[in-house]
């Protein structure tokens, strides 16, 4: 699988996909994860990015933005549409293309900012998905909040849904 046509990515940005898409299918082969879900992962992947470097496009918008076109390109599975709409915030709603999306390209082997112990998070994944969601989610919440932000309700909702 590859970006659509209309995807607008730079250099860095197509690394960072495809080191996303490396890490879901070591995943998906480790979880023997049958494929016609893997599918729906990689599906998921190649799309969630896919205007992030788009002239409109910002940290909230690329989602939405590359969720609306891939529906009007043709993709009609919600769970893959949702996965991408709401990567980086999380989304209450999802199925299992959404958790693990958010946990591959929050745990994405080339971000430099805690590159080890990342890493032995990834390498639980296959074993301890939940959990390793819930720690990448606060994780996630806790940078948020340490940066000045609000928290979108989107976020908190997914947290709550974890954690219930």
């Amino acid at each position: 699988m590859s970006f659509p046509p209309w995807a607008q990515v730079t250099p860095k940005r197509r690394a960072h996909v495809e080191r996303v898409a490396a890490l879901l299918a070591q995943w998906a082969d480790a979880m023997r994860i049958p494929a016609s879900e893997r599918e729906r992962w990689m599906r998921a992947v190649w799309l969630h990015d896919a205007l992030r470097d788009a002239p409109a496009a910002d940290e909230l918008a690329h989602g939405p933005m590359a969720a609306d076109r891939a529906a009007a390109d043709g993709e009609r599975d919600r769970g893959v549409l949702d996965a991408v709409r709401y990567h980086s915030l999380g989304y209450a709603g999802w199925d299992d293309v959404g958790k693990m999306l958010y946990l591959a390209d929050f745990l994405d082997p080339g971000r430099k900012f805690d590159a080890a112990e990342r890493a032995a998070l990834a390498a639980r994944v296959p074993a301890e998905r939940d959990a390793m969601l819930r720690e990448a989610v606060r994780r996630r919440i806790e940078w948020v909040v340490r940066s000045g932000w609000s928290l979108r309700p989107e976020t908190v909702d997914f947290w709550n849904a974890l954690v219930s």
